[in-house]
Protein backbone atom coordinates (compact mmCIF):
# COMPACT_ATOMS: atom_id res chain seq x y z
CA UNK A 1 0.00 0.00 0.00
CA UNK A 2 1.34 3.43 -0.80
CA UNK A 3 0.57 5.54 2.18
CA UNK A 4 2.45 2.90 3.99
CA UNK A 5 5.84 4.15 2.47
CA UNK A 6 4.88 7.40 3.96
CA UNK A 7 6.71 7.71 7.01
CA UNK A 8 5.19 8.90 10.07
CA UNK A 9 6.91 11.34 11.88
CA UNK A 10 7.36 10.57 15.69
CA UNK A 11 4.15 12.98 16.97
CA UNK A 12 2.54 11.30 13.86
CA UNK A 13 3.51 8.09 15.30
CA UNK A 14 2.07 8.85 18.74
CA UNK A 15 -1.05 10.25 17.64
CA UNK A 16 -1.36 6.70 15.77
CA UNK A 17 -0.43 4.34 18.32
CA UNK A 18 -3.46 6.35 20.36
CA UNK A 19 -5.94 5.46 17.83
CA UNK A 20 -4.37 2.22 16.98
CA UNK A 21 -5.01 1.36 20.32
CA UNK A 22 -9.29 2.03 20.43
CA UNK A 23 -11.31 -0.07 20.36
CA UNK A 24 -13.47 2.42 18.99
CA UNK A 25 -13.53 5.86 16.66
CA UNK A 26 -12.16 8.63 18.55
CA UNK A 27 -13.04 12.94 19.01
CA UNK A 28 -9.84 14.78 18.74
CA UNK A 29 -10.29 15.56 22.55
CA UNK A 30 -10.25 11.36 23.69
CA UNK A 31 -6.93 11.83 21.37
CA UNK A 32 -5.71 14.79 22.96
CA UNK A 33 -6.33 13.39 26.96
CA UNK A 34 -4.47 9.93 25.58
CA UNK A 35 -1.29 12.20 24.80
CA UNK A 36 -1.18 15.01 27.43
CA UNK A 37 1.36 12.84 29.64
CA UNK A 38 3.69 12.48 26.90
CA UNK A 39 3.97 16.25 25.52
CA UNK A 40 2.49 19.85 25.48
CA UNK A 41 0.11 19.21 23.55
CA UNK A 42 -2.67 21.79 22.18
CA UNK A 43 -5.80 21.57 20.32
CA UNK A 44 -4.70 23.01 17.16
CA UNK A 45 -1.64 21.32 16.69
CA UNK A 46 -3.55 18.22 17.12
CA UNK A 47 -6.00 19.10 14.77
CA UNK A 48 -3.08 19.84 12.25
CA UNK A 49 -1.73 16.66 12.18
CA UNK A 50 -4.69 14.42 12.32
CA UNK A 51 -5.13 17.10 8.98
CA UNK A 52 -1.89 15.89 8.15
CA UNK A 53 -2.44 11.85 8.94
CA UNK A 54 -6.23 12.18 6.68
CA UNK A 55 -4.35 13.61 3.80
CA UNK A 56 -1.23 10.89 4.17
CA UNK A 57 -3.96 8.03 4.06
CA UNK A 58 -3.43 7.10 7.70
CA UNK A 59 -6.65 7.84 8.87
CA UNK A 60 -10.14 9.02 8.57
CA UNK A 61 -12.53 11.19 9.64
CA UNK A 62 -16.12 11.03 10.33
CA UNK A 63 -17.57 14.60 10.23
CA UNK A 64 -21.48 13.08 10.20
CA UNK A 65 -21.87 12.52 14.02
CA UNK A 66 -20.98 15.76 15.76
CA UNK A 67 -17.95 15.68 16.92
CA UNK A 68 -15.65 14.41 14.56
CA UNK A 69 -14.87 10.96 14.78
CA UNK A 70 -11.14 9.34 13.78
CA UNK A 71 -10.43 6.14 12.84
CA UNK A 72 -7.06 4.03 11.65
CA UNK A 73 -6.94 3.18 7.70
CA UNK A 74 -4.08 1.33 7.89
CA UNK A 75 -3.53 -0.94 10.99
CA UNK A 76 -0.96 -1.02 13.35
CA UNK A 77 0.94 -4.19 11.69
CA UNK A 78 0.33 -2.80 8.23
CA UNK A 79 2.25 0.02 9.21
CA UNK A 80 5.32 -1.51 10.87
CA UNK A 81 5.57 -4.43 8.75
CA UNK A 82 6.15 -1.31 5.46
CA UNK A 83 8.02 0.62 8.01
CA UNK A 84 10.25 -2.49 9.02
CA UNK A 85 10.82 -3.19 5.35
CA UNK A 86 11.71 0.18 4.27
CA UNK A 87 14.25 0.48 7.21
CA UNK A 88 15.58 -2.67 6.37
CA UNK A 89 16.24 -2.20 2.65
CA UNK A 90 17.33 1.72 3.77
CA UNK A 91 19.85 0.94 6.25
CA UNK A 92 20.88 -2.67 5.80
CA UNK A 93 20.63 -3.25 1.62
CA UNK A 94 17.35 -5.70 2.60
CA UNK A 95 19.58 -8.42 4.51
CA UNK A 96 18.27 -8.94 7.73
CA UNK A 97 21.09 -10.45 8.69
CA UNK A 98 23.44 -7.71 8.47
CA UNK A 99 21.18 -5.75 10.82
CA UNK A 100 21.28 -8.28 13.23
CA UNK A 101 25.18 -8.46 12.87
CA UNK A 102 25.84 -5.23 13.38
CA UNK A 103 23.36 -4.94 16.30
CA UNK A 104 25.75 -7.67 17.71
CA UNK A 105 28.94 -6.66 17.15
CA UNK A 106 27.60 -3.29 19.00
CA UNK A 107 26.72 -5.35 22.01
CA UNK A 108 23.11 -3.68 21.17
CA UNK A 109 21.84 -7.26 21.98
CA UNK A 110 22.94 -9.74 23.90
CA UNK A 111 23.37 -13.05 23.83
CA UNK A 112 20.17 -14.00 25.52
CA UNK A 113 18.54 -12.04 22.94
CA UNK A 114 19.88 -14.00 20.00
CA UNK A 115 18.91 -17.58 21.89
CA UNK A 116 15.49 -15.86 22.18
CA UNK A 117 15.30 -14.76 18.50
CA UNK A 118 16.82 -18.57 17.54
CA UNK A 119 13.67 -20.17 19.67
CA UNK A 120 11.14 -17.71 17.79
CA UNK A 121 12.60 -18.85 14.07
CA UNK A 122 12.32 -22.61 15.75
CA UNK A 123 8.88 -22.00 16.61
CA UNK A 124 8.09 -20.73 13.23
CA UNK A 125 9.82 -23.09 11.07
CA UNK A 126 7.54 -25.83 13.30
CA UNK A 127 4.45 -23.99 12.38
CA UNK A 128 5.55 -23.99 8.91
CA UNK A 129 5.63 -27.72 8.57
CA UNK A 130 2.78 -28.09 10.16
CA UNK A 131 0.96 -26.12 8.31
CA UNK A 132 2.52 -27.99 4.91
CA UNK A 133 1.94 -31.23 6.37
CA UNK A 134 -2.06 -30.50 6.97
Amino acid sequence: MDSIRKKLGEAELEIMQVIWNSASPLTSNSILKELQGRRKWQLSTLMTSLTRLSDKGFVSCDRSTGPNLYTAIISENEYKAGASKHFLEKLYNNSLQNMIATLYSNKAIRNSDVEELRNFLDQLEAEHSMEEEE
